[in-house]
């Protein structure tokens, strides 16, 4: 078996997707979160000046979708067929795009920038969650509103709902009139092959 090391903050947002790939797969990787003071003798060395980086057998692999899509592809958690595969790329694609748009809210809510957060959630974040989750409540409806493509639980289902739970802390009312979206993400989080890492994880809002 590969020897993983991921390296990634503290915190959630980025990095949590691929801990939660690590032990739903049940495979064991060296899990290290690093403070702001490490980061600044770090930063020189990593690819492309960002984290979280996966190092597997010595050899990095940068951005988080990468690191993402790579796991999924060697945990079995990624569709045989080609056209299924894309289209789970496609939805993460997707949910990226969501993250551009309500980028401005992110930043002020996690304290990076200036603004009002009360007005950029109403005029940022309501719009592009309105239509994010129409393009996720139409595809949870061709399944059985578990997962997003296919027919079972795959890297993107885990990484996606884990998010959207983040993002929920900073936004209470995400859910409102989504209840789709909300039974998605709160099957996820109650996969049994999740429960001991979720009950055992540090906890944190970002």
């Amino acid at each position: 078996m590969p020897s993983y090391k991921l390296t990634y903050f503290n915190i959630r947002w980025y990095g949590e997707g691929a801990r939660l790939l690590f032990n739903y797969a049940g495979v064991p990787f060296e899990d290290i979160r690093i403070s702001n003071e490490q980061w600044f003798q770090l930063k020189p060395k990593m690819p492309y000046g960002q984290v979280p980086v996966l190092e597997v057998d010595g050899h990095m692999i940068a951005q988080s979708a990468a690191i993402y899509r790579y796991l999924g592809h060697q945990f079995n958690l990624a569709p045989k067929s080609p056209i299924d595969d894309a289209n789970v790329d496609a939805v993460y694609d997707s949910h990226k795009d969501f993250h551009a748009e309500i980028k401005p809210f992110i930043a002020c809510a996690a304290g990076f920038a200036p603004g009002d957060k009360k007005k950029l959630e109403k005029e940022v974040v309501c719009p592009a969650r309105d239509k994010y989750f129409g393009y996720l409540k139409r595809l949870l409806s061709k399944t059985d509103g578990t997962h997003l493509i296919g027919d079972q639980v795959y890297w993107a289902d885990i990484v996606i709902a884990d998010n959207l739970s983040v993002i929920n802390f900073m936004v209470p009312s995400l859910f409102e009139s989504h209840s789709e979206v909300k039974k998605f993400v709160d099957y996820i989080h109650q996969l049994p092959k999740l429960q001991k890492y979720l009950k055992e994880r540090p906890e944190s809002q970002f």
